[in-house]
Order: C-alpha cells, then sequence, then structure tokens
C-alpha cells in the first residue's frame, strides 16, 4: 500500500503553508496567557473561567489529535488540515469578539479542536509531499516555525494587548491561519490507499478518555490531588483508555493500530517530546513568573532575559537537519539534546532573586540548544519509521503525547512548586499566591528564599527525569544486536528502520 500525492502540488507553497499553520497554533497558546490579565479585567472575570481560556484550548488539542490523524489518513492530509485550519480561524475569530468569558471558553475549545487537525494532518502532508534530504529539511524548518510561534507569542501578544487590546490577540491568530488557508489549493492531496470507515466508538472512547485525565490534571492543583472529583476523572480517564486499547486491538480498522506500540524506536521517538516537555515548556511555563515576582523584574525584561532560551530553538533546528543529512546519526543528536535538559535544568539551580541574567545565560543557552536540537529532526526520524498510509495516525499520536504532556505535566509542576512552597511558608493559600508570583503577603525575603529553595528542588528532579529518559530513549534508539552465527533480521520494523533520516 502506498500514500501517492495527487493533484497538483508546489512544494515550496506546501512548506509554507504548514510552516504558517505550525507557528500560530503554539502562538495561541504562549500568546493567550498574556493577555489573561486583560481579559480578567475587561471581562471582569478570575479564577477558574477566566484559566479555562487556556485548559479549553490544551484540552481540546491534546483530545482530538489521535482522531484527527486517523481522518486524516481516511479522508485525506490536506482536507483535514484545511478543516481543521478552518475550525481554528473561526475559534479565533469568535473569541475576539466575545462578550463573555463562557464564549470565550468555548470559542477557545473550538479553536483546540483546530489545532488538532493542523498538527496531525501538517506533519502527514510533509511525510508524504519530501523524502531523503528535503524531508529532513522540511521537518527541521517544522521545528523552527514551532519554536517562533512559542517565542513570539508572549511578545507580539503583550505588544497588542499594550496597543490595540486583548481582541487584536485572537484576531492577528485567525488573521495568519487564514493566509495559511488560502494556500492550501497549493497542497496535494493524500490518504491511505486502503479506505475503511473511522472507528466512531474508538474516537469516542478515546476522547473521553484522554479528556478526563486532562481535565483530572487541570483541576488537581485547585480541587486538590486526593479530592473525589479529581480520583474519579483520573480513574474514569484510565478505564476508558484502556477499554479503547482492547477495542483497538480486536478492530479491523483502528483508529490506533497498535502494531506501532512495538517498534520500539518509533515510540522512543514519540517520548522525546514528553521530556521536552519536562525539560523545556515547564521552564517555559514558571520561569517568567519567578524572575518577575522573586527577581522583581519587569514582564518586559524577563521576557528578554527568556530570550537567551527561546533564541536557539529558532536557530537550532536548520543546524541540526544540516548535520544529519552529512551524516551525523540522528539518535547522537536525539541523545545530546536530553542530555542538554538534564544539564541545563540542574545548572539553573544557580538562579536566584538577583543572580544576573550573565550567569542564568549559560543554563538557558543549554536548555534552549537541547530544544532546538529536538525540535523537527525527532519528528521527521518519527516520521521516517511509518508506512506512508498510517502517516496521520503516527502524526496523530506522537503530537498526543506532545501536547498531553504539556497538559498534565504542566499541571503537576504547578502542584509540586505550590507544595514545596507551602512547607517552607506554612501556609497552602500563601504558597498558591508566591508560585503565581505574588509576594506581597508577608517578609518579602523569606518568601523570595522559600520560593527559590521549591524551584531549586524542581529542577533537580526534573534534571532527574531527563537524565533518565536521556539513558531509556539512547537505548531504545540503538540499532538491533546482531551476532556471528544469526541471520541477520529479515523484513520486519527493527530492520528496515534507519539510524538516522534517510
Amino acid at each position: 500500500m502506498t500514500s501517492v500525492p495527487s493533484g497538483r502540488s508546489r512544494p515550496a507553497i506546501t512548506l509554507a503553508v504548514v510552516l504558517l499553520a505550525f507557528a500560530v497554533v503554539p502562538m495561541s497558546i504562549s500568546g493567550a496567557a498574556v493577555a489573561l490579565p486583560d481579559i480578567g479585567a475587561d471581562l471582569r472575570t478570575a479564577g477558574a473561567p477566566l484559566q479555562w481560556v487556556m485548559n479549553a484550548y490544551n484540552l481540546t488539542f491534546a483530545s482530538f489529535m489521535l482522531v484527527a490523524g486517523a481522518a486524516a489518513d481516511l479522508v485525506g492530509r490536506r482536507r483535514i488540515f484545511a478543516a481543521g485550519a478552518a475550525a481554528f480561524a473561526v475559534g479565533s475569530s469568535a473569541a475576539a469578539l466575545a462578550p463573555g468569558v463562557v464564549l470565550l471558553d468555548l470559542a477557545r475549545a473550538l479553536s483546540g479542536i483546530g489545532a488538532a487537525g493542523v498538527f496531525a494532518s501538517g506533519g502527514a502532508i510533509l511525510a508524504t509531499a519530501f523524502e531523503g534530504a528535503a524531508r529532513t529539511r522540511a521537518f527541521a524548518a517544522l521545528g523552527s516555525a514551532a519554536g517562533l510561534g512559542l517565542a513570539t507569542g508572549p511578545t507580539l501578544a503583550g505588544w497588542l494587548v499594550g496597543t490595540l487590546g486583548w481582541r487584536a490577540t485572537f484576531a492577528l491568530h485567525a488573521a495568519l491561519v487564514a493566509v495559511a488557508l488560502a494556500g492550501v489549493g497549493f497542497v496535494a492531496e493524500s490518504r491511505a490507499a486502503r479506505s475503511s470507515r473511522l472507528d466512531a466508538g474508538g474516537a469516542v472512547l478515546f476522547v473521553a478518555g484522554l479528556g478526563a485525565l486532562v481535565l483530572g490534571a487541570v483541576q488537581g492543583p485547585e480541587w486538590g490531588w486526593a479530592s473525589p472529583g479529581v480520583a474519579g476523572l483520573l480513574v474514569a480517564g484510565a478505564a476508558l483508555l484502556v477499554v479503547f486499547a482492547v477495542r483497538q486491538a480486536r478492530s479491523a480498522g483502528p483508529l490506533l493500530d497498535l502494531s506501532l506500540m512495538r517498534n520500539r524506536r518509533f515510540l522512543a521517538l514519540c517520548a522525546v517530546p514528553v521530556m521536552a516537555t519536562f525539560g523545556f515548556v515547564t521552564l517555559l511555563t514558571y520561569l517568567p513568573t519567578y524572575l518577575v515576582g522573586a527577581a522583581g523584574l519587569t514582564a518586559e525584561r524577563a521576557g528578554t532575559v527568556l530570550l537567551l532560551m527561546t533564541g536557539p530553538v529558532l536557530l537550532a533546528p536548520p543546524f541540526a537537519g544540516w548535520l544529519v543529512n552529512r551524516g551525523v546519526p540522528g539518535r547522537a543528536l536525539i541523545t545530546l539534546s536530553l542530555a542538554l535538559f538534564a544539564g541545563g535544568n540542574a545548572w539553573l539551580t544557580v538562579l536566584g532573586p538577583s543572580t544576573p541574567a550573565a550567569v542564568l545565560a549559560g543554563p538557558l543557552l543549554l536548555t534552549g540548544l537541547g530544544a532546538g536540537l529536538s525540535f523537527g529532526i525527532g519528528d521527521g526520524m518519527a516520521m521516517s519509521l511509518v508506512e506512508p498510509e498510517r502517516a496521520g495516525m503516527a502524526a496523530g499520536f506522537l503530537n498526543t503525547l506532545r501536547i498531553g504532556s504539556e497538559a498534565v505535566v504542566i499541571a503537576v509542576y504547578g502542584a509540586v512548586l505550590v507544595s514545596l512552597i507551602g512547607r517552607r511558608v506554612g501556609s497552602a493559600e500563601l504558597a498558591a499566591r508566591v508560585a503565581a508570583g505574588d509576594l506581597s503577603g508577608g517578609g518579602f525575603e523569606a518568601l523570595a528564599a522559600g520560593y527559590t529553595h521549591a524551584l531549586h528542588l524542581a529542577l533537580y528532579g526534573t534534571a532527574a527525569v531527563c537524565a533518565l529518559g536521556t539513558v531509556a530513549i539512547a537505548a531504545a534508539l540503538a540499532p538491533p544486536r546482531r551476532t556471528a552465527t544469526a541471520p541477520a533480521p529479515a523484513a520486519d520494523d527493527d530492520a528496515r528502520v534507519p539510524t538516522r533520516i534517510p
């Protein structure tokens, strides 16, 4: 079976369309976070309803990713990409016009569904449109585009909020994706050669199961991890996903082909973005709050300091692709990137309320370089291990782990941080305010010291997780051993999987 693109195709336009959409989707995550205070003031809301401007997007983004990937293989990757981009544009436009927070949250949920369609099908489009060195360059550019959106989202949003208001942020996202949507006609269509029906029952089970898990993780810090509501969501989510797995094993046309899980290299590469969540995304989320609250920097100054970490994400992916195309094994670069996460987080424990930016430059650059090396080439390596007819499914699964891990890990990281601060300040309520950057509840120096101590422990824990992940993923990516007497493996997955991007 093959999945040959059909229709007119302009590779340059195809790449530009996918890159633009891939830049806007993460921009909508990091940019919306900056707009939250002004949204709350304008719509006279706070607490959970306001936080769901972020949570609604992340929840639907993660939950619908696998469904969108499987649908892309069946009905066409370009078609799902276009539908996802249209849904994202409509949701962002509705968010810009929302008169109240409830409609704003619903609009953000629609944008998350559209983002899932874009991410699940965009990688599959590139995997089928490019081959060899061109594919490596395309996926490296994809990593730079995602990094660009993540890094510039707060800066653009801050400028727009300060000049035109928070609604302009969502209007910009809608306009940019509309531009990408206008070029979809130059993207060739591709789908799996074997046609079958979408497993609607499996889709419902997966969306409900993953949605319950993510919702439980998101609400854990607010409701309490031992509360019946959180426990019920986590148990129900796990149970539904077990039922989903059983159904997929018995299905003739599964939403997720479980044979992908038997390819240890593919599974290891899917774990790379999970490690990036631990080593990079957690810092991108919580470090600005520390710099503003404990270090006393302005938001603009904190954003400038973070450029030390986000800058390499823009520059390193093309360099990594260049190295791979000149013979450097992709496994070596992935291993190095994960080791840089571990080293960068451990080194960042030099952080303190009065630490100069020059002292932070080393660990931040190291962490950003780790992210830049893995963004793009990791996805390209994973997609090179999958048959073309399963490209959408594979991209959907890969990005489900990426976005799902971000929602869960960020929530758990924040809860751990609050708990560690609480041990030093003696109050859970005060600890929550300190973790949010408000150190006005008592002696500033004592609160800043408690915040710093807690963040150091979290950084050491993250470094340990990344170190273990480095060893495990490097071992899983190793080529199979061959003995002198045993014949080389035949046409199984391990035998035909390249150790670097083809």
